[in-house]
């Protein structure tokens, strides 16, 4: 039997809790620097394949538990099902190396194999999930408490993505094929910038934002730059993480500068700041694009919440200037994967500002990831109960029939 008893147990009893005491099969965080010293000049593929070979199951296996606590009718869905068997099959690739001997040549090639393979499988889990939820509103329509559980659900599905891509990339980069140095990115560690130069990836992430805008507008707004550092702030990170999280806010700041002064040919630059300090590296991007209300500004983070028309499944997987309105949810992922996070401040009327932070120590830089146990599992159980605050009525009341005789 090559699907462990942790995946298998209570398969059949959606209702029963996990059990207590499963410590053995909780993921092992990893910082920054854990990362680097794993793949600096030491680095062995025989410990790599052996960590990964416990690692990665225990990863898969948390979430795959979690996906069955979603509704049934969700479930269901055809794209819903296709992501559950790349699960399944990526598994059980896995654990196919349980037992395999790790000093043998060919164990740890097979390996890596099975590992590029994995990475393939699983390129596009993101929109083929997107489509699923599609799949289940135009069936079954909206309920706030399938909402709320799916925002909770994928935020740690695609979180526990984001750290399984790493561990995976990592191994890939450090170990397949011959060239031990990628000639394009030499300084880096696998996926990895000691010294990642952070205005150039926002530079780099804006050059191609606004190709995007001039194709979609004919037109797009210039940048200002300003740092604040004695020289150019560097981080320990990933710059792949990092041009993600930027690309899109400058996607969102110049769609809202556009639309916002149309057939304008003056359009107000888009501001990018970067500083360094003790604790954080911070990025804000700053635009004038009309700002969102307050009470928008969650709802952009929700997966099922977009301002832009949906595209067709072709036009998702050619990263379009908008969308699934997936991207700003994804992107705070990226940030909060090291312990960072990602804000909006908004001023409705004038425009917004959007805050990357990301921990300046790499010893900080710690992966935040999700674990299956009881408190993840009430959370699927909770029943929406009334708000123990009034309701704002939309029409004022009569005062004329309160008044004294």
């Amino acid at each position: 039997n090559k699907v462990p008893r942790f995946v298998k147990d209570n398969a059949g009893e959606r209702s029963k809790p996990p059990p207590a005491g499963v410590r053995c099969f909780s993921p092992s965080p990893l910082s920054m620097k854990q990362f680097l010293d794993f793949g600096s000049e030491n680095a062995c593929e025989r410990t790599s394949f052996a960590f990964l070979r416990h690692e990665v199951p225990v990863r898969l296996a948390n979430i795959m538990k979690e996906i069955n606590l979603l509704p049934d009718n969700l479930l269901g869905t055809p794209s819903v099902r296709l992501v559950q068997s790349w699960y399944l099959r990526s598994l059980q690739d896995i654990i196919e190396f349980k037992d395999k001997n790790a000093e043998e040549e060919k164990t740890t090639y097979d390996f890596t194999d099975a590992v590029i393979k994995i990475l393939k499988r699983h390129n596009d889990v993101v929109p083929t999930m997107a489509q699923g939820l599609v799949e289940y509103k135009e069936a079954y329509g909206t309920d706030p408490i399938v909402s709320q559980n799916v925002q909770y659900f994928l935020d740690r599905f695609y979180m526990s993505r984001i750290s399984i891509r790493m561990l995976l990339n990592q191994h890939t980069l450090l170990f397949a094929g011959k060239v031990k140095v990628n000639p394009a990115h030499p300084k880096q560690i696998g996926s990895i910038d000691p010294n990642c130069r952070v205005k150039d990836v926002v530079m780099d992430a804006y050059e191609n934002a606004r190709g995007l805008c001039d194709r979609y507008y004919m037109n797009s707004p210039e940048l200002q730059m300003e740092e604040f550092h004695d020289g150019s702030p560097t981080v320990v990170y990933v710059p792949s993480h990092l041009y993600h999280m930027v690309f899109e806010l400058f996607k969102n700041a110049m769609r809202a500068t556009m639309e916002k002064y149309g057939d304008s040919t003056d359009y107000p630059p888009i501001r990018a700041q970067i500083a360094l300090g003790s604790e954080d590296l911070t990025v804000k991007v700053s635009d004038r694009g009309g700002g969102v209300p307050l009470r928008k500004i969650e709802r952009l983070f929700t997966y099922t919440y977009s301002t832009a028309p949906r595209p067709t499944s072709m036009e998702a997987r050619a990263a379009p200037l908008a969308g699934y309105g997936y991207g700003l949810p994804i992107s705070r992922l990226y940030a909060r994967y090291f312990q960072g996070d990602l804000k909006l401040y908004s001023l409705e009327g004038y425009g917004t500002d959007a805050i990357i932070y990301i921990r300046a120590l790499s010893t900080e830089s710690i992966e935040r990831l999700p674990v299956y146990n009881k408190s993840a599992w009430k959370h699927y159980k909770t029943f929406h109960e009334a708000d123990d605050w009034c309701v704002p009525s939309k029409e004022p009341k009569d005062m004329t029939t309160y008044r004294s005789s």
